[in-house]
């Protein structure tokens, strides 16, 4: 049977930065459509961002999937679309590159499909990309916020 392509949507949110913060995903495949949010207590703009296509991308069941990403996150998308990343992975990210704990979640997750990212813009008309926002923000502001690990404990190494 062949496997459908899977169509994901992401967006990524912070109330300051850092502050609260949250993700929300719209995937589709076929008829199928789920909708995934979550919020963090303390994060990034750019955490929540790639978040929410690690999440898009770990709610697959199917490993070998085509899928398409739409993001409104320019760093999301060009790190993965033009080299960005593999470079980093190359070079152990240094230089302090920022999220290599999700960077390399995202990496090794990728690895099972055929992953390809569009930018499109955000807060415009694209009713998909605006309910991943909705998702987020209501996420962010929500009451089951979670302790973002990876920020929690890069933050305390800046600190020591």
């Amino acid at each position: 049977m062949p496997i459908h392509p899977v169509t994901i949507y992401t967006d990524g949110a912070a109330r300051g930065n850092p502050g609260p913060g949250g993700y929300g995903v719209v995937l589709m495949s076929g008829t199928h459509r789920k909708e995934l949010s979550q919020g963090y207590r303390l994060t990034t703009n750019n955490r929540m961002e790639l978040m929410a296509v690690i999440a898009g991308l770990g709610a697959l069941k199917k490993p070998g999937s085509r899928v398409t990403i739409y993001s409104d996150s320019q760093y999301v998308v060009k790190a993965v679309e033009e080299g960005w990343l593999k470079n980093w992975i190359a070079t152990n990210f240094k230089g302090g590159k920022k999220n290599r704990d999700l960077w390399m979640r995202y990496d090794e997750i990728a690895k099972r499909h055929t992953v390809k990212f569009v930018w499109v813009k955000g807060h415009a008309e694209n009713p998909y990309n605006n309910r991943c926002d909705e998702l987020a923000t209501q996420a962010a502001d929500g009451g089951h916020l979670l302790d973002d690990v990876g920020y929690l404990q890069d933050k305390g190494n800046l600190l020591s």
